[in-house]
């Protein structure tokens, strides 16, 4: 997850059209900027160095992935007649089972390369469940938002985190470590990258 220097994971104001809220889609430009994260996204070019390092190995052994949402996207309440499918076109970058944590059930959503979205109703637990099954042994990737990964912090759910940090001041928005009571404090840092776009650092759940 992108945070910016003063702490937040997306802007103020998330809407359907701007589900980053005001200023967040610049969290994300390191990402853009490289090889990896460009070729995922079917676009050509990209840097290499750390910051496309640090995308490539977050993408291995991934079997499988949770995401609140409001990630997914389309708004709040029923999916209605015409539902959204998500903001990657037909084809998303994910290629494995993703997991969409919903108040509305669905049936799931298949699409091209392997993707296939899965609505699950009864919560954190079950969704953490069901994507460790279809993962197969695999790691399960936490996608967001900042909700979705305070409640997996908060149950201890999570083994460990990739946070990085972005040169940004948003001034308002989510914080990722909002009502947590101190529970962060149980992880380890075991690593820092740094890069001129970004500073990547990796906590893992002490023993």
């Amino acid at each position: 997850m992108t945070m910016s220097l003063d702490g937040y994971v997306a802007g103020p104001n998330q809407s359907v059209t701007n589900p980053l809220g005001e200023g967040g889609q610049a969290l994300h430009d390191w990402a853009f900027a490289v090889r990896t994260f460009r070729k995922m996204h079917g676009m050509e070019g990209g840097t290499t160095g750390p910051d496309d390092e640090i995308v490539a190995e977050s993408l291995q052994n991934i079997g499988a992935t949770i995401m609140g949402r409001h990630m997914f996207g389309g708004g709040q309440g029923p999916w209605g007649d015409n539902p959204w499918k998500g903001w990657w076109g037909d084809n998303p970058p994910f290629h494995t089972p993703v997991f969409v944590l919903t108040h509305h059930g669905r049936k799931p959503l298949e699409m091209e390369g392997g993707t296939t979205f899965h609505f699950v109703t009864e919560g954190i637990q079950v969704a953490l469940e069901r994507a460790k099954k279809a993962a197969g042994g695999k790691d399960v990737s936490l996608g967001g938002g900042a909700d979705v990964a305070q409640q997996y912090l908060t149950a201890g759910l999570i083994d460990e985190m990739e946070i990085h940090v972005v040169p940004l001041l948003l001034g308002d928005g989510a914080r990722l470590f909002d009502n947590m009571g101190g529970r962060q404090t149980s992880y380890e840092r075991v690593r820092v990258v740094n890069s001129p776009a970004a500073s990547h650092y990796k906590y893992r759940r002490k023993n």
